[in-house]
């Protein structure tokens, strides 16, 4: 059955009242690491006070990465034990953290987001959210909940909002979920969306309410609501259809609301329709070919200079670590990490490329012994800062006046010399190099397959960034927010003039330079770079190349992701 396009209404029906939030929001915090600290009797009053709605790199412990705590105590009223036990208990949310977390009450595990190194996995764009069973309470006392937080780099710890202790009600006890017929939430046929909800009671009382969904594109115009109404026996369950009709090739925001006596919900997801169709047209400068060829020729000039240094105490494996140091485009400084197999042969080679304003570290990446790795930072990055660092912010907006001083020009010449490197060496098998990286990452991925197509066979970009910025800008918060600040206080400067600097370094015009295979992988809800951008790169690829969508993630994508991309790499080249 198909619900087509209506007006937005208003609900008559009374609103649940939620629960009060019991946590404040300051915190006690230190740097470090001590498995004391998890314990509710551990005497942390000489501990500093942070803010828990921003990363800690704003509260005054800036380049901090590593280990670092978070604690805090909190009284628990007695008189929420009966509503605690009927209802299933409390529930703690913490929002999202960077990047890696656990969490403990009154000394107990409570959960663990993300792993801590060696086994490390990131899950910074996760929202973190426990249940407390009430038989752990301790009420009418104080309880102590402690959290663990590994930053793996970059911006640290808790960062997106207040954390929320509250006693579960009604409503925790109605699940309201979506589902699509294709797991990825990609309508790849066809202009229409559908999908249904189920809705399951775990009440011993009957309910009965309404869900809305009001979907809008990813630039913000309304497509429409949809409603529907539904009533359920105790412990029933029921699956609601919905379908939008005639929708653009783009991708798409829905807020659905369950709304009951028994409580409300919210549920927000996104979803894609034939996004191979999106056209965003390229917008060359008729000199594109020739500043790319002159930066190319210039960087040959420069004596890389090439320094090797042998780590030996990341050098304990299967694989000899080397921190390495080379001349690139301006005879700025770079560096990175050379990790290769300890047994004797020719390997094939992956380009790691890092994530704006991170230090790029091998960990995760140097483990596999069928594959040399070599861990880029580029000027103004990680250990890559000595010669040019205009820190974060600022990094985007660095020589922007002037296309042969822009900072992404260099950028990718060091990509570029990472690759003189990597041919340079015996141990390295130079029909198969590979180049890989996320964000910022996935866009230095693709320009250096794109301005190296004869060196690079394999190109793995994901959630793809520098890219399409006259549409980025209208659909995403940040970094357009950087470059008004920067018109703001260059009153000289224009639009006009910005937007064509861009463009020589925009992934979506360096694309069709590509030659190589190319798996790309975008996260559905990504607010950082949107996957309308994504694919505006994509689209304009001539090459085999295929994606994978993860409809639950952000910018961060799950570790199976990064699982997968190593096996299609192996396939590709015929690999066991």
């Amino acid at each position: 059955m198909h619900y087509f396009l209506k007006t937005t209404f208003l609900l008559a029906m009374p609103l649940a009242i939620s629960a009060q939030n019991m946590l404040p929001v300051k915190w006690k915090f230190k740097t470090g690491n001590d498995s004391l600290w998890a314990k509710s009797d551990f005497d942390d009053s000489q501990w500093a006070e942070i803010e828990t709605s921003q990363h800690w790199e704003k509260a005054g412990y800036e380049n901090y990465d590593g280990y670092a705590w978070y604690r805090v105590k909190v009284n628990i009223p007695a008189k929420l034990k009966s509503e605690a036990l009927k209802y299933g208990g409390l529930t703690l949310n913490l929002g999202k953290i960077d990047d890696a977390n656990a969490t403990y009450f009154n000394g107990q595990l409570l959960g663990k987001t993300g792993d801590f190194p060696p086994n490390f996995i990131n899950r910074y764009d996760d929202i973190r959210q426990y249940k407390i069973p009430a038989d752990k309470v301790l009420w009418g006392k104080e309880n102590t909940i402690a959290v663990c937080v590994y930053d793996h780099g970059g911006n640290g710890g808790m960062y997106s909002g207040d954390p929320e202790l509250k006693v579960m009600g009604a409503a925790d006890n109605i699940k309201f979920t979506v589902a699509f017929d294709s797991k990825d939430q990609i309508f790849r046929k066809g202009n229409n969306a559908d999908f249904s909800f189920a809705i399951k009671n775990s009440l011993d009382d009957k309910i009965g309410g309404k869900i809305s969904v009001t979907v809008k594109s990813d630039f913000g115009d309304s497509i429409g609501t949809l409603f529907r109404e539904f009533k359920l026996e105790k412990q029933g369950q029921a699956i609601l259809d919905f379908e939008f009709d005639k929708l653009k090739p783009g991708f798409y925001n829905a807020a659905a609301q369950l709304i009951s006596e028994n409580g409300n919900k919210k549920l927000k997801f996104s979803f894609g329709v034939e996004p191979e169709k999106i056209h965003s047209p390229t917008d060359f400068q008729p000199d594109f070919d020739s500043f790319w060829e002159a930066a190319k020729k210039e960087l040959a000039t420069v004596k890389p200079d090439y320094k090797i240094q042998l780590i030996d105490s990341l050098s304990k494996g299967n694989k000899n670590v080397y921190v390495v140091e080379m001349r690139s485009l301006g005879n700025v400084r770079v560096k990175g990490w050379y990790s290769v197999p300890k047994k004797e042969g020719k390997f094939p080679a992956i380009l790691h490329v890092q994530g704006y304003s991170s230090f790029l570290r091998l960990e995760g990446r140097a483990s596999d012994e069928d594959f040399i790795a070599f861990g880029l930072n580029i000027r103004g990055h990680g250990f890559s800062k000595d010669d040019v660092n205009p820190g974060f912010p600022g990094y985007l907006q660095y020589g922007i006046e002037d296309k042969n001083k822009y900072v992404y020009r260099g950028a990718y010449m060091d990509c570029r010399r990472a690759l003189d490197f990597l041919f340079s060496r015996p141990e390295v098998d130079t029909t198969k190099v590979a180049v890989e990286g996320g964000s910022q990452g996935g866009a230095l991925s693709m320009a250096t397959a794109a301005l190296n197509p004869e060196r690079i066979k394999l190109c793995l970009p994901h959630v793809p960034f520098l890219s399409d910025f006259p549409d980025y800008f209208k659909i995403a918060f940040w970094p357009g927010n950087e470059f008004k600040e920067y018109m703001a206080k260059n009153p000289v400067a224009k639009w006009d003039d910005v937007y064509r600097t861009l463009s020589y370094f925009d992934i979506k015009n360096l694309a069709p330079k590509v030659k190589c295979p190319t798996l790309m992988a975008i996260g559905l809800i990504d607010e950082v770079c949107p996957p309308h951008i994504n694919f505006a790169a994509y689209n304009q690829l001539n090459v085999p190349k295929e994606y994978i969508v993860y409809p639950t993630s952000g910018h961060g994508l799950p570790a199976e992701y990064h699982t997968y991309k190593y096996k299609w790499i192996k396939k590709q080249w015929g690999m066991k």
